[in-house]
């Protein structure tokens, strides 16, 4: 057995047991004794993975595959660090080209499947909240659990208070609405001659229509002008709120990265 081969092979044993750095150092011996070997950079890539240090993964999955295009289990080993290192887009290319040299691979079909709907997911999210919402970051991965968890559970405050907001906005916008078709339809009432202030009229109550005098109509109007007015001001208190609140759980989430990152 080659010198590389017996370092692999006291590699495989290290990993086994799940001592990865040790299983790194004699990957990284093998590679040493013959840097051809595209499975040696597979390995330490899995190596790598296990630490969760998954740019040095990603590294050595593209190196893997750079030595031997039809590896299948180069590209998964590339696109599993991938979205563990949240490049999404780069996991799904990176799947697609594998299943270009092996189409149908079951595997990499089910880390496309993945990579999207986390993809899909993380885009709602991004647009759920509103005002600049914040992403998850790179590298989550590395995060310890408790920070992860921290950080989902803020994740999911600021998202619920993105819904609350988008909420409001279109309270406000119908509230804006309707005012705007209340002034002009009491501008057009003011336009009645006099002689015509008794003639009764239709009044649009949801989807029936209601005779009314000109007054009566007038009277009605205001009043809906009233509390309409009164809704939008609440809903404008309630919008200001919600950006001071959405900017304070941002700021709760910054800090949360910046202690999983000490």
């Amino acid at each position: 057995m080659s010198t590389a081969e017996e370092h692999k092979a006291l590699g495989n044993e290290a990993f086994a047991a799940k001592d990865f750095e040790k299983a790194i150092g004699h990957y990284s011996d093998a590679i040493k004794a013959d840097p051809k070997n595209h499975v040696f950079f597979s390995n330490r890539s899995a190596s790598y993975a296990s630490l969760k240090k998954y740019s040095e993964a990603i590294a050595d999955a593209k190196e893997c595959i750079k030595l031997n295009p039809t590896f299948i289990k180069g590209y998964y080993r590339l696109a599993t660090a991938q979205i563990e290192n949240n490049d999404l887009d780069g996991a799904i290319t990176t799947c697609k080209q594998g299943m270009n040299v092996d189409p149908g691979n079951k595997q990499l079909e089910k880390l496309s499947r993945q990579a999207r709907a986390r993809k899909s997911s993380e885009n709602k999210a991004k647009t759920s909240g509103g005002v600049n919402n914040v992403s998850i970051p790179t590298g989550m991965g590395a995060m310890d659990s408790a920070h992860q968890k921290e950080f989902m559970d803020l994740q999911n405050q600021l998202r619920k208070t993105g819904k609350d907001f988008q909420v409001v906005q279109a309270s406000i916008a119908s509230c804006e609405k309707s005012l705007k078709m209340n002034e002009i339809t009491m501008s057009e009432l003011e336009n009645i001659p006099a002689e015509q202030h008794e003639r009764k009229m239709y009044r649009g109550v949801g989807k029936m229509f209601m005779l009314e005098s000109k007054d009566e109509i007038f009277t009605h109007l205001k009043q809906e002008m009233t509390d309409d007015d009164k809704k939008l001001k609440d809903m404008q208190q309630k919008k200001e709120y919600l950006e001071k609140r959405i900017k304070s759980q941002q700021q709760n989430i910054i800090e949360c990265l910046n202690s999983a990152k000490n």
